[in-house]
């Protein structure tokens, strides 16, 4: 492992290019392009765990329990103006005082910054508008999409899928932090939560029905033919012999499925318990039988299953929503049953057992609800209104809080217990939801213990779905390659070396030993690609310095057997001081043997300071490109270390910090364009666009796209830009648009982004 100059990785990432990139670019276009929906490449970056603990909402400890609370009109409309002697709290029956009360708004104020919502492009087939990048004060939102796939019928799927398309087309905001999971998928579901809309519209094309859950094709069974009495039975058995041994494998499989979705839950909320605030889960699930009528020791089971999931939802301040997708269903006969041979009594018992399973099921969905402060949704075909309301009731909440006795937090032979508390307003015509209760031991005895071994430590730091960890790290991944020599991801990862220890040796080498693993996960949430290794870095001197001072990157290569959404996750941990950093970062791989247009990801870095000149002073020009062609890579000459026109070390291709008036490079490869007959060349035509904040800021020329001697069904290109001298401080994006005419319909357009930063 070693530190690579800018040079180097276009090198690596690029092989070479052409002696013909894009042409350059012409001034600003006078009107802004139309701003669509985003659809990023570069991953968003998601608010850092919090220590402090001012960001908590539910607290547990013996000298303070805090709890939010929501209150709704006979409208549905929360009621804001509450003072705390318009409250009433009792812990088992016994009335508590409030030592802590305030209402906290989630609706931004006029005068707070926050992301601009990017409008629908008039052409459907334009190009995207890259997002704008999220700050950690700027997340209004936390929101966990959970599809219990394990309980949802081919019927119910394709509802769901609507109403998630619906959030994500309408609904959803620019300072929201969203994550789409399926409770039958393993660690690779639980994606990085974003705002970006591609990764999240690819998670709704992986929600499919599961045919080994417990529920089938329609939301209820059909009703079968049954045997007349005069016709022969092959068997030789009873009907209703037969019919009992089925009963008893569909309790044990439904069993089976529930305790499965309460797993998956239990992961959910233990993952969203490292975020700051108030949170939000919304489970989209045909629900499962939680009181047994004939086994009450499954009941038992499930409803401590519940219990559990339901105290570690509120401790980490998930509030649960539930939505029932079936919608308002038909539980008479539909053309699906079959009544030959049965009695019309027969067929009312079986309309009767169908009712009864339909409110069975929606118990456990009810408590879910109603033990964090949620509400469950049911009865109604308009699963995008329910989801409507869900956002409506987080845009704010009431804090509470008071001192419990002694006796709250002693066992109880031997045991913890379960303490209820209720909450009233006074006020006439309003209601309350809050939490149910908790369990009778402190936040200090709920907490995990502490991972010691190296292999937990990096588990528990992948399995965040957050980015996290003392050791900052920056994930950069490629898409690259051709459809001879296959597919593949180069991964840049930066990392901060200040927060690594080094140590000196006998020969005066100060040397540090870092872990890394990565896991590269596939559609299916499987693992398709993993890294585990220690990598130990000796420097000395001035490299020592620029190490500590610049960091270190790591460039992985990894093989892609087939196109898709991927997901990249990566975490490093410091072997002496046992610090962690980690990172993750979804990318969309194209199918480049369907011959669609496609681009490569883009390498992006600082010009060799050889062409650096002054910056230019027109406030008019936000970005300009020069008229001479970039050169290729491999060719340009680095100068050698501690030179005094070394590059910017954080202008490289992995870091991207420029500076105003900087000369930057760009580069990618183009796939699959179109040849004219007449001349055997493609007619493509490229735009640059460069955004700030979802806002354009320059709009480059549509010039030709002059290929030179390339021919083949890949095309390298890159071009040269200078940063205008105004350009204010902050985070950028630049995308990278290149139209076939020769190509009608959407696939006549591929486009691609690339964020940076500006510094003075």
């Amino acid at each position: 492992m070693k530190k690579f100059t800018p040079l180097v990785l276009a090198a690596i990432l690029l092989a070479s290019l052409p002696s013909a990139p894009l042409r350059a670019q012409g001034p600003p276009s006078s009107s802004p392009a139309p701003r669509t929906a985003a659809t990023p490449q570069q991953p968003q970056p998601t608010p850092a765990p919090q220590d402090d603990s001012d960001d908590e909402v539910v607290r547990i400890t013996s000298n303070l329990v805090q709890f939010d609370a929501v209150v709704v009109d006979r409208q549905g409309r929360q009621v804001t103006d509450l003072r705390a002697e318009d409250f009433e709290v009792t812990l088992e029956g016994d009335k508590q005082q409030l030592t802590n009360f305030s209402y906290i708004s989630n609706v931004p104020g006029p005068a707070e910054e926050r992301p601009v919502v990017a409008a629908r492009p008039a052409d459907k087939n334009a190009p995207p508008v890259p997002p704008a990048r999220l700050r950690p004060g700027q997340v209004r939102r936390t929101i966990a999409l959970v599809v219990d796939d394990l309980g949802t019928s081919f019927e119910s799927t394709h509802f769901v899928r609507q109403a998630l398309k619906k959030y994500v087309d309408e609904q959803m905001q620019p300072d929201d932090l969203v994550a789409i999971i399926r409770t039958s998928a393993g660690m690779g579901a639980l994606q990085q939560f974003t705002s970006d809309r591609r990764q999240l519209y690819a998670a709704i094309e992986r929600v499919r029905w599961y045919p080994g859950g417990r529920s089938g094709v329609s939301a209820f069974t059909p009703l079968e033919a049954k045997l007349l009495p005069d016709m022969p039975n092959m068997s030789g058995d009873e009907e209703g012999d037969r019919e009992k041994p089925s009963e008893g494998v569909d309790e044990f499989r439904e069993e089976v499925f529930a305790v499965g979705t309460l797993g998956a839950l239990n992961f959910v909320v233990k993952g969203m318990k490292e975020l700051p605030g108030r949170k939000s889960v919304v489970l989209f699930s045909e629900g499962f039988v939680l009181f047994n009528r004939e086994d009450m020791s499954l009941s038992n089971r499930l409803l401590e299953g519940m219990r559990r999931l339901t105290d570690l939802a509120n401790r980490a301040s998930v509030v649960i929503y539930t939505i029932d997708p079936r919608g308002l269903p038909t539980l008479g006969l539909t053309a699906a049953d079959s009544t030959s041979g049965r009695s019309a009594q027969e067929i009312a018992r079986a309309l009767t057992a169908r009712s009864t399973k339909y409110i069975d099921t929606q118990d456990a969905m009810r408590y879910l609800a109603q033990e964090t402060g949620g509400f469950f949704v049911r009865n109604t075909n308009d699963l995008g209104g329910g989801v409507r309301r869900v956002l409506d009731d987080q845009k704010g909440f009431y804090l509470i809080g008071f001192r419990p006795s002694e006796e709250t937090f002693d066992p109880v032979k031997g045991q913890r217990r379960f303490n209820r508390f209720e909450v009233k307003v006074k006020r006439a015509g309003l209601r309350v939801r809050t939490r149910g209760g908790f369990y009778g031991f402190t936040e200090d005895e709920a907490a995990r213990p502490m991972r010691r071994t190296r292999v937990e430590q990096l588990v528990g730091a992948l399995t965040s779905p957050f980015a996290s960890g003392e050791v900052r790290l920056r994930l950069t991944s490629l898409f690259g390659g051709d459809a001879v020599q296959g597919s593949f991801l180069t991964s840049l990862m930066h990392i901060d070396m200040s927060k690594v220890k080094f140590t000196e040796e006998a020969d005066g080498w100060q040397k540090a030993a870092i872990d890394v693993i990565a896991l590269t996960y596939g559609e299916s949430g499987q693992i398709v690609d993993e890294l585990n290794r220690t990598e130990t870095v000796r420097a000395r001197g001035t490299a020592l310095r620029h190490l500590l001072e610049d960091g270190l990157v790591y460039t992985m290569r990894i093989p892609v057997k087939k196109p898709g959404a991927y997901q990249l996750r990566v975490a490093v941990r410091d072997v002496a001081t046992e610090k962690l950093g980690s990172a993750s970062q979804f990318v969309e791989v194209p199918d480049l043997k369907k011959k669609r247009l496609a681009l490569s990801g883009i390498v992006l870095e600082g010009a060799p300071p050889a062409s650096i000149s002054a910056p230019s002073g027109s406030a008019a020009a936000a970005a300009t490109a020069t008229a001479s062609p970039a050169p290729t890579p491999a060719a340009q000459g680095g100068a050698s270390e501690g030179q005094a026109n070394e590059p910017d070390p954080l202008s490289n291709a992995a870091v991207r910090r420029f500076r105003q008036g900087m000369k930057v490079d760009y580069f990618l490869n183009i796939y699959n364009a179109r040849l004219d007959p007449a001349s055997a060349r493609p007619q493509l035509r490229t735009q640059m666009r460069l955004f700030r904040d979802s806002q354009l800021v320059f709009t480059g020329r549509v010039n030709p796209f002059d290929p030179g001697q390339q021919t083949g069904a890949k095309y390298m290109a890159g071009s040269r830009l200078q940063l205008g001298s105004d350009l204010p401080p902050g985070d950028y994006v630049l995308q990278i648009i290149v139209t076939d005419p020769l190509v009608k319909g959407k696939y006549s357009t591929a486009a691609q982004w690339i964020d940076f930063e500006i510094v003075k």
